[in-house]
This record gives C-alpha cells, structure tokens and sequence, in this order.
C-alpha cells in the first residue's frame, strides 16, 4: 500500500548559514516554522542564496531558486506556500505561476482587502523590517488617495534589524523585536492621525503581536493571519 503524502502548508525560508545536513534550529513559538501556529501542519524549504540582506533589497536573481524551492514543497505535500519574509512578495507572480496551489509570499498582499474595511479617513500603518526597502511597488495598491491611507514605519537601526543582517542567521530575539516594534509603531502614531489597524510586513512580528495589540488597542494583522485564511481555504 503506497502511504499517503500529508497535506501540509509549505514555507519557503531564508538562508540561515547552516552546515550542509544540520538540522535546523528549533522553532521559537509563534514562529513560521511553529507546527503549532495553524493546527495545520507545516513543512519548509530553504531557498538557497536568500539571505535576509539580498531579499529585502530585491535581488531578481533568486527567482529560479524560489520557484524550484515552491515545487519541491508542492512534490512533498503542500497544499499552499508561504514564506518567511514578506519582501518575498517580489517573487509572488513567478511562484503563483510555477504550482498549482495557493501562494500567499506575504501579509502585503492583505492591504487592499483592509483598505476597504475601514472608513475611507482611516490609515493603516505598515510595519516593516526595513522601510527604505519596502517601496510602493510592493503595496498592491495603485490609486494614489487610497495609497495616501497607507503610512510605513521600519526598524531600521534597530538590534533585530541588525541581528537579521548576521550569518549565520540567528535565532529572533523576542525582547529586541518587541522593543523595536513597539518603538516603530510608537512613532507612527504620532506623526500620523487617524491609524486605525497595523499590518506587520515581517515574519518576526508575529512574536509580539498579542503584546502591541494590548498596548495600541488596534487591530493587527500579519502573515499568520493571512496563513490562516489560506489553509483554512484548501484544509
């Protein structure tokens, strides 16, 4: 009897400067590679040559290596592919054209959706990893009165920002993301009026969300939400 292949959600991963055949280290909770964050399960990839700094900027050369990556994933078992950095979006179209299962690269993909769900005077606020990287190319969002709804604030400078610049790369250190992001958000907040939900760009920030919504008292989104609706689509 052949055994049936899992039905599993596939992340593609960055570079984390492992030796060949190392395990990988274990998840932090909440983590894109936490088998519990969906009830779903997951399995990943590595895209090699993806390290955090030639992602962010945008190096068109890692669209091969993506696009064979998101097949492997499909041949072991998954039923939609995601990612672990949302600048990941650049490679969206080539990954969505090359399976045949759902792909959802990053929460940017979610803006237009929330656009329309809040008042027209309303802004989100983007938080991202690196925001001289996250350009309007990447939003989705193509009229300039809705664009002007979107704000973007980075951690640039930050301890986390440079911790994801290391190889290898490593383990996300909580206390540093939740100090930078709150810190992002903070100033967002006050350069700009009328910031009714966060949206996280970056993968690591779903470690602190629970912690920002309590302080901000707003809605936050960020791939885990865009993940859940994505399996809950094809579970």
């Amino acid at each position: 009897m052949t055994s049936q292949i899992p039905r599993s959600l596939g992340v593609l991963l960055l570079e984390r400067g492992l030796p060949p055949g190392a395990p990988p280290p274990p998840a932090v909770p909440g983590s894109m590679r936490d088998s519990g964050l969906l009830n779903f399960p997951i399995i990943s990839e590595i895209v090699p040559g993806a390290w955090v700094e030639n992602v962010v900027r945008g190096d068109p050369a890692l669209e091969p290596a993506y696009i064979a990556a998101a097949r492997r994933l499909v041949d072991r078992g998954a039923v939609a592919i995601s990612s672990d950095c949302g600048f990941s979006i650049r490679h969206q179209e080539a990954v969505a054209a090359s399976v045949n299962v759902p792909v959802a690269m990053s929460s940017l993909l979610l803006l237009p959706a929330l656009l329309r769900q809040l008042p027209k005077s309303a802004k989100i606020a983007v938080a991202t990893y690196d925001s001289t990287h996250c350009s309007e190319d990447l939003l989705g969002v193509n009229d300039e009165t809705e664009r002007a709804r979107i704000v973007i604030g980075g951690i640039e400078g930050g301890k986390y920002w440079h911790d994801g610049l290391k190889r290898p790369l490593p383990p996300a250190d909580v206390a540093a993301v939740e100090a930078d992001v709150t810190a992002c958000v903070a100033r967002l907040r006050a350069a700009h009026q009328g910031i009714a939900a966060i949206l996280f760009e970056c993968t690591a920030f779903p470690l602190v969300a629970p912690a920002i919504r309590r302080t901000t008292n707003l809605p936050v989104y960020d791939i885990t939400t865009l993940c859940r609706l994505t399996v809950a689509s094809v579970a």
